[in-house]
C-alpha cells in the first residue's frame, strides 16, 4: 500500500514563509513526476508546482519567484518552499505523485489528505 504524507501547512503572516514537505511511503518501485495542487474554498484545485524524476521544474505563473519545488529521491520525498506569502495563497496543499508501487503493474497518480496554510494578519 501506497501513501502520501504531507506535512508542514499552517497560518503565516502575509511576507512570511513555509516549506511544506509530502513523503510517500509503501511498496515504491519508482517515482516519476511529483507535484504540489491547491484547493481554496469555492474554487477548483489547480497546479502549482511539479517535479520531473530528472529535476526539471514548472511552476503556476501565479507563484513563480516565490515558491520552489524540490525532492530527495532517496527520501521519496517532495517539497515546497513558499516565500513572500500572500492572503491569495490561501488554500489547502495536496501533494501528488505518478508512481510504481504497490499492486498495480503500471504507473498511476497518488493523492496525500492536504495540509491547509492561511496567510493572514
Amino acid at each position: 500500500q501506497v501513501q502520501l504524507v504531507e506535512s508542514g501547512g499552517g497560518l503565516v503572516q502575509p511576507g512570511g514563509s513555509l516549506r511544506l514537505s509530502c513523503a510517500a511511503s509503501g511498496s515504491i518501485f519508482s517515482i516519476r513526476a511529483m507535484g504540489w495542487y491547491r484547493q481554496a474554498p469555492g474554487k477548483e484545485r489547480e497546479l502549482v508546482a511539479a517535479i520531473n524524476s530528472g529535476g526539471r521544474t514548472s511552476y503556476a505563473d501565479s507563484v513563480k519567484g516565490r515558491f520552489a519545488i524540490s525532492r530527495d529521491n532517496a527520501k521519496n520525498t517532495v517539497y515546497l518552499q513558499m516565500n513572500s506569502l500572500k492572503p491569495e495563497d490561501t488554500a489547502v496543499y495536496y501533494c501528488n505523485a505518478d508512481l510504481l508501487g504497490g499492486s498495480s503493474r503500471s504507473y498511476m497518480g497518488y493523492w496525500g489528505k492536504g495540509t491547509l496554510v492561511t496567510v493572514s494578519s
